[in-house]
């Protein structure tokens, strides 16, 4: 009978950051409060989806969050301990890469830069008990990457066009007389190879940004809009006969007469704008008298008529004589 085989979300298990003497076992046992501590990453298919691609991540000097965000669920702490949790990154290797459009692939561009100041981001819930930390997911979403070197905010200092590795440390609150002496059994490290990027100014993989703005909720701004949305928008506009930006763009959406006359006199405006010594284009009449009551008096209608201004979005007063 053949087995289906079952996909198990990635947990890690704890990693010695530093070397251990094999003379000294007793020294690089880690301490019962964070051996048994397990990680979990969270969105482990997202990650992986750009992963496939090769994952970006914006850097700027103003600092800019990192999408995918870094989640992750934690078990396995002893409830009654403290611990502190905190971020770093390190470099995956010494080159400098550069993006292929040809092949769209990354590739070896020379020797990397000179290594940035290495810091460290804590949890700004830190220090906290275990059993606060496998309550819910636990997320650094203040996170920020930047390139400025002279970064006086906290951020992570990345040079762009090289590729990082983020990793996690769980740090057990030692209050004893001498935590000093055994800092080393204190933390554990978890990396997850899914997570790795390479710093960048602006996306070189168009595949990542749809990608980014296809996940991303904070990107909604950049998608295009649906069909439905649209012909409500513009059935609202209608309503309110004013003539709105994508109504002068889409020709076909626009209905009715005035609308039309409306759009005719806008495109020869802006073409005189274009081209203002074509005697041609003066003779034709421009106003912008849409949604006016057309039973108004002529006397005040023909008063604008002498308006000659980018197209407004709104009714003109008919209040002014003269």
């Amino acid at each position: 009978m053949n087995e289906v085989p079952i996909l198990m979300p990635r947990v890690s298990g704890c990693s010695l950051a530093l070397p251990c003497s094999p003379d000294d076992e007793r020294t690089c046992a880690k301490a019962p409060e964070v051996a048994s501590v397990r990680v979990q990453l969270e969105m482990q298919s997202l990650w992986q989806q750009f992963d496939q691609l090769g994952t970006e991540m914006i850097v700027t000097k103003a600092g800019r969050r990192m999408f995918p965000t870094f989640q992750v669920h934690i078990s396995g702490m002893d409830p009654a301990a403290e611990y502190v949790l905190l971020m770093d990154f390190i470099p995956v290797d010494d080159k400098r890469y550069r993006y292929a459009f040809h092949s769209s692939s990354w590739l070896v561009a020379g020797r990397g830069d000179v290594a940035a100041p290495g810091r460290v981001h804590f949890h700004p819930d830190s220090p906290a008990r275990g059993a606060q930390w496998g309550k819910q997911t636990v997320s650094f979403d203040r996170l920020k990457l930047t390139n400025n070197l002279l970064d006086d905010n906290g951020h992570m200092i990345l040079n762009s066009m090289h590729r990082y590795q983020p990793r996690l440390h769980v740090v057990l609150v030692d209050r004893s007389r001498n935590s000093q002496r055994y800092a080393h059994r204190n933390f554990c490290t978890f990396t997850f190879p899914e997570t790795r990027f390479i710093a960048v100014t602006a996306y070189q993989n168009h595949r990542i940004t749809q990608l980014k703005i296809a996940c991303n909720p904070f990107a909604k701004g950049f998608r295009t809009a649906e069909p439905k949305n649209r012909s409500a928008n513009n059935s609202t506009a209608d309503g309110h006969r004013l003539p709105l930006p994508w109504n002068l763009l889409e020709g076909p959406s626009l209905t009715g007469t005035v609308r039309d006359d409306q759009r005719i006199r806008d495109e020869q405006h802006l073409n005189w704008h274009s081209n203002p010594h074509d005697m041609n284009l003066h003779e034709a009449p421009l106003s912008y008298n849409e949604g006016m009551d057309y039973g108004t008096d002529r006397k005040c209608r023909e008063s604008h008529d002498h308006f000659y201004s980018t197209p407004v979005f709104f009714t003109l007063p008919c209040q002014w004589d003269g």
